[in-house]
């Protein structure tokens, strides 16, 4: 059997921008093509009809359209194919690392709230001991045809939804919606590296389906916290290293700090404010491929207010040489 399509427009063959009359060419079309009467017994293209048809209900529907594209359902809830059966949908969460712990990675335990399948009814919808009925008016079809002339034409069931059962008996604890609210405790491992926005996709770990469809995935976003010394830039880490007058123009060996240690670095002499100076390997692990950027070493050089005399000798001394 065809597996059905999870986007609405895709069923259809049209683009997400398709105009009412480009939707309804399409739908007669395919309604043609894979109509029951022309295929009886063919299971697949029934349900590529009920499929044509789950579409074509939403997107011929100006407010149905507007709240799929919107959600990804018709009813305003995150969702997937009209008919039960759809797979469920992913489920963002944000997690707060400190910027030690991106460099280093750290494993740590996310309490997430969101819909699972009812403990109660186990997903069917119906009260324990009962079970969905096929739809006595489409008899488990999703759709009903009205003829019209040489073609019949069909709408989704307005009985059962598409779903082409219906429950008699409700869960009490879920209502007949076979999911509940719950909280959940997952461990998520953060590895070395990651930067704001970075996501962790755990499999099956999102919210369950409707109608039983299987569970989408929960993505763990990172947002990682400043640092007060670095100013990161990918897997580079800038710091600010302050330098005096004199061992600005004359030169110097200064103490860098690095998320390992301080590295000794050498200033060349007459080096100005700004200038950056790399420390190779000392950065933030890459998180896509191998070893760990660098560490970028930018000067600020403080000019004294109120020069001493050997300042001003050697100030002096300078002007003459850049005159010369």
């Amino acid at each position: 059997m065809a597996t059905r399509s999870k986007d609405l427009y895709d069923a259809l063959g049209i683009s997400r921008g398709a105009s009412q009359d480009e939707i309804k060419k399409a739908y007669r079309k395919l309604v043609r093509q894979y109509h029951p009467d022309k295929n009886p017994g063919d299971e697949e293209a029934e349900e590529r009809f009920k499929e044509i048809q789950g579409a074509y209900d939403v997107l011929s529907d100006p407010e149905k359209r507007k709240q799929y594209d919107a959600f990804g359902s018709a009813d305003g809830r995150p969702g997937g194919f009209p008919g039960g059966g759809a797979g469920g949908f992913d489920f963002d969460f944000r997690v707060n690392v400190s910027f030690e712990d991106a460099l280093r990675g750290v494993e740590t335990q996310i309490p997430v709230e969101l819909d699972t399948t009812c403990r109660e009814c186990g997903g069917s919808g119906a009260q324990p001991g009962t079970a969905p009925i096929v739809c006595p008016d489409c008899r488990g079809r999703g759709v009903i045809t009205e003829s019209q002339g040489l073609f019949g034409l069909s709408h989704t069931c307005p009985r059962c939804r598409g779903n082409g059962t219906v429950i008699e008996k409700p869960c009490p604890r879920c209502h007949g919606t076979g999911r509940e609210r719950r909280t959940k405790r997952y461990k998520v491992k953060i590895p070395a590296g990651v930067k704001n926005g970075t996501q962790i996709r755990l499999k099956g770990k999102g919210e369950p389906g409707y109608g039983g469809g299987p569970p989408g995935d929960l993505i763990v976003v990172t947002r990682v916290a400043d640092s007060p010394l670095y100013k990161r830039r990918g897997s580079d880490l800038e710091v600010e290293v302050p330098l005096t007058f004199a061992d600005a123009v004359l030169g110097a060996k200064v103490e860098v700090p690095t998320p390992e240690g301080p590295v000794s670095l050498k200033v060349p002499a007459g080096s100005e404010s700004g200038k950056l100076l790399r420390i190779k390997g000392r950065g933030a692990p890459k998180l896509k491929g191998k070893g760990k950027g660098d560490v970028l070493a930018r000067l600020k050089i403080a000019v004294p207010r109120k020069p001493n005399k050997k300042e001003r000798e050697l100030l002096e001394e300078l002007q003459k040489v850049q005159k010369a």
